[in-house]
This record gives structure tokens, sequence and C-alpha cells, in this order.
């Protein structure tokens, strides 16, 4: 099993059944329209995948159905960051029980007056109270969201105490400054980023990686982004369309139900209000990635 995620992973968007449950039979069939597109594993239930809408219970539900559909745990990650690091232990130990190794650990939010010391008190809270060597955890990092960094010397610290335990981090911040930060603080972790832009000039200088949603709707720019084809300007291009939305989330989703022909893929959870038709962006997209044009 990998030590760290490395390569071509998704942030995996979450659909709903009618009554608003994960629909677990579309998630793993969308994971194995994924992979047969050159991805190498899914990130369930991160920030393109109303992670924070979604308890512990319903999360564990999920990766059982995954497996027994057929997908390797190997492939799997998930999205562990809970404001109640109790919640955060819970979830890892489930997961690392069914063979899972990947779990993307978001400092606890809300508090936005925590101060470094008590970020890596909270992450170590964690990786001691899980005590396991099979963890191979992945600190997320996406302030503008979250509300929380993870400073520069955290991420340095927890790998020089945990060692592979702490295996990478996932930079989404969208600042390539800051992605050059935590390779120069900490270059053992296995470094990822969100921002799909910044794809090609990160591996470059080292990166892992990354974990993105735009995969989700345009797997094959990202692949080319990650094979180091000059695709830059239509990769960002195509985060335009999606980012300059009111929702990203609903967006991604319309956009996925005009792809896939199925209309399921538009529902989401509260706060969150669904989009009716997606068909116009998706044109907008397949214009970007037309074959005549690459």
């Amino acid at each position: 099993m990998t030590e760290a995620i490395r390569g071509f992973w998704v942030a995996a968007a979450t659909p709903l059944t009618s009554e608003g449950g994960v629909d677990h039979a579309r998630l793993a069939a969308h994971a194995q329209r994924l992979f047969g597109k050159g991805v190498d594993g899914v990130v369930l239930f991160g920030t393109t995948g109303e992670g924070t809408s979604f308890n512990v219970a319903e999360r564990i539900a999920t990766v059982e159905a995954l497996l027994k559909a057929g997908i390797a745990a190997e492939r799997i990650g998930i999205g562990g960051g809970f404001p109640a690091i109790s919640d955060s232990i819970a979830l890892t130990r489930a997961m690392l029980g069914l063979g899972l190794r990947h779990v993307l650990l978001l400092p606890p939010y809300f508090d936005r007056s925590v101060t470094p010391e008590g970020i890596e008190d909270a992450f170590a809270a964690v990786i001691d109270a899980v005590a396991d060597e099979r963890l191979r955890a992945t600190l997320y990092h996406i302030p503008q969201v979250s509300g929380v960094a993870i400073p520069t010397s955290v991420a340095a610290n927890l790998r020089n105490r945990y060692g592979k335990l702490v295996a990478g981090l996932k930079d989404s911040s969208g600042d390539f400054k800051q992605f050059l930060a935590f390779r120069a603080a900490a270059p053992e972790l296995a470094i990822t980023v969100g921002n799909e832009a910044d794809i090609a000039r990160a591996i470059a200088q080292g990166g892992a990686g990354t974990i993105c949603g735009m995969a989700n709707i345009v797997p094959e720019l990202v692949k080319d982004m990650i094979d180091g084809a000059d695709v830059e300007a239509r990769m960002q291009a195509a985060v335009d369309i999606v980012v300059k939305t009111p929702s990203f989330l609903a967006t991604l989703k319309a956009i996925l139900a005009a792809q896939t022909g199925d209309a399921g893929w538009l529902r989401v959870r509260p706060p969150l209000r669904p989009l009716s038709d997606g068909a116009a962006l998706k044109r907008k997209l397949d214009e970007l990635t037309s074959p005549a044009i690459a």
C-alpha cells in the first residue's frame, strides 16, 4: 500500500439520494468512471464532497459500501477533520479498521484565534489517541474556507515527531508561494495541490501531485497538467467557469448532471441550493477540452 497520496487523486463530489442520504451506488460508479480516466484514487468528504455536512456514521457507511462495490481501500482517502477532536479520532480508527490509511485532517475550525502550538496539539491529540502505525495522515491546508491555516512550522514539527504517520499535506490555499514554503519547511512530506492551475509547476518543484475537485468534470485536462502538457491557460479558464458562480459545489454538480444525463447529481445538502441546469456551462467546458484545440 502507498505510504502517501501521490499522483492523480480526485476530491470527489458526493451524490445524494432523493431522501438526502449518500447515494452509494452512484458514487461507486462515479469513482469507477474516474479510474477509467487515469485517476489513481478518490478522496471522499473533502471540501468538494460537502464533507462538513456528513457525520462520522455516514462517512463510515459510505466507505463500507464502496469497498463492497469492489473499490480497493488503497484507492480511497477520507476527509477526517472535525471541530470535535473525538470525531476525528473515531473516524480515523474506523477507517484504519476497514483497511484505509489515508485520512485528511483539517485543524479544528471555527475558533480563528488559535495559536500554532494549539493547532499542533490538536493534530497530535488525534495521532496519539489513534496510536496506529498503519495511519498515513495528510494535513489539509485550506484557510480561505476553514478559517484556520496550518503554519509551516506545525507541518514540519509534526513530520519530525511522527515520521511517516504524517505522510503528506494538501495545500489548497491557491497561493504557490505557500506551497513552496511547505516544501522548504517539510521536504519529506508528500505535498499535493488543490489549485488545478498550479499542478504542473508544483510537480516540477517536487510536489507529489494533486487532489482536486475539477477532476470530477474535466479529468482529461487535469491528466494533461500532470503529464506536463502546456494547458495551464485552458485549465485556468475551466476553473473560472466554475468558481465564478455563486456556488462552486452546486455548479460542479450541475455540470456533472449535464455530462452524465443524470439529474440525481443536482441534489445538494442545505445550506446549499441546487442549480437547475448546467448544460450551458458544460458546453463551455467542452470547448476547452475539445480534441480540436488539444
